[in-house]
């Protein structure tokens, strides 16, 4: 794990081949902390997925130039529509000229056409991108856990699934990737904050996403996981049935 800011705590780590969590821990007044992750994905054309908060922008630039020049990114990727998710998107777009924003094709429609700098290269239920020799796949999945607009992307070749709020863990201070159990810390985390939409075709959506086998999990909060990806999966929809 590097620190690029001593003052912040942000730092970066490679997940898997090729990929980077970009983290920034975050203490509150009351005492509670949070963390909230983004994901470099190096290749011909990169991609980064959450923005992070607007005012987290310098802080995830000067992480990402530790990776490689931010003018390269090629996209700027997200799962919904959410301040942690694309609010700095046109700061980004701003920096790194020849990038595009990445979204679902609902998103694209209600929200990132009118809001963004420049239009979105919107995806399709199980659209595919090749960014040199990864692969990225977008899945739809209104409501999952919360927005119309939700979906997500897995990337092929390393088996990691970029899930953005599944698996939520509260805290600060965790590992950048585990083989613990996440799904216990982030069903807590559910209950006390109840977030989710508890759509009526979760369990299908998450049946859909548990098929690809998943062996990393790419949390937007909390620690990275690696494992069983599809059994954690169906796990989580038991769990969202009880």
């Amino acid at each position: 794990m590097t620190v690029t800011n001593s003052q912040s705590g942000t730092n970066v780590h490679e997940v898997s081949d090729g990929i980077y969590r970009i983290n920034t821990p975050v203490v509150f007044e009351n005492g509670n902390s949070f963390s909230f992750n983004q994901y470099l994905i190096t290749d011909d054309e990169p991609l980064l997925f959450h923005t992070g908060p607007r005012k987290m922008f310098s802080l995830v630039r000067e992480a990402v130039a530790s990776v490689l020049p931010v003018e390269r990114l090629r996209y700027i990727g997200f799962s919904h529509v959410e301040a942690d998710e694309c609010g700095s998107l046109n700061e980004w777009l701003a920096v790194a000229p020849q990038s595009t924003p990445l979204c679902g094709t609902i998103a694209a429609m209600v929200s990132i056409e009118d809001v963004a700098d420049r239009s979105p290269r919107a995806l399709t239920d199980g659209e595919v991108i090749s960014l040199g020799k990864h692969r990225v796949r977008w899945s739809d999945a209104p409501h999952l856990p919360h927005g119309w607009d939700c979906g997500f992307l897995t990337e092929e070749l390393t088996g990691t699934f970029l899930c953005g709020d599944l698996f939520t863990q509260g805290g600060a201070d965790l590992p950048p990737i585990t083989e613990s159990d996440i799904l216990g810390p982030s069903e807590v985390f559910r209950h006390r904050m109840d977030y989710f939409s508890y759509a009526k075709n979760t369990r299908v959506m998450l049946e859909r996403l548990a098929a690809t086998e998943p062996t990393t999990l790419a949390c937007m909060h909390g620690s990275a996981w690696s494992g069983d990806g599809a059994k954690l999966l169906r796990a989580l929809a038991d769990s969202l049935s009880c």
